[in-house]
């Protein structure tokens, strides 16, 4: 299944979950709709989503079990913050991240040339008892401080 540039909408998702044995609980559609309003999100800011559009009460530990379910099937990604805090990503699709270690947000850049620059350059490289299969880049950053800009 190729890769996704966009949480896939709910009936992708449904489909996504029935070919890999999976149903489509309420917990797990609830999620997904507050994920794909997100991008990148932790459980907990999985659950105050759900509250916020009105899904009931849902706890941290079940959503982050689910997420984590999600991510070991591929359909979602996964990022540490600097913070140690597991952040879960729609964006399946090779790319590369701003960590705003402010905020602790996460933000998609994505930048072809970049992304094959390195993975040719480490086609090249030997790393003994090692065969790189993929990267997965994070800038840390810090939003700017601009003059006479407002909020």
């Amino acid at each position: 299944m190729p890769a996704q540039l966009k949480a896939p909408s709910v009936d992708e998702f449904r489909t996504m979950l029935k070919r890999r044995g999976l149903k489509a609980t309420r917990q797990r559609i609830a999620v997904h709709e507050a994920m794909s309003a997100l991008g990148h999100a932790s459980a907990d800011m999985v659950c105050m989503e759900i509250e916020r559009r009105g899904g009931g009460s849902v706890t941290v530990a079940s959503v982050y079990n689910i997420l984590s379910q999600l991510a070991d099937i591929k359909i979602y990604g996964r990022r540490m913050s600097a913070n140690n805090k597991m952040y879960f990503d729609v964006n399946t699709a090779r790319h590369l991240h701003l960590y705003d270690r402010e905020n602790n947000s996460f933000r998609d850049v994505t930048d072809e040339d970049l992304t094959d620059l390195v993975m040719s350059k480490l086609k090249r490289r030997k790393f003994k008892g090692y065969t790189i299969e993929d990267i997965d880049i994070q800038f840390i950053c810090r939003p700017t401080k601009r003059k006479g800009a407002t909020s």
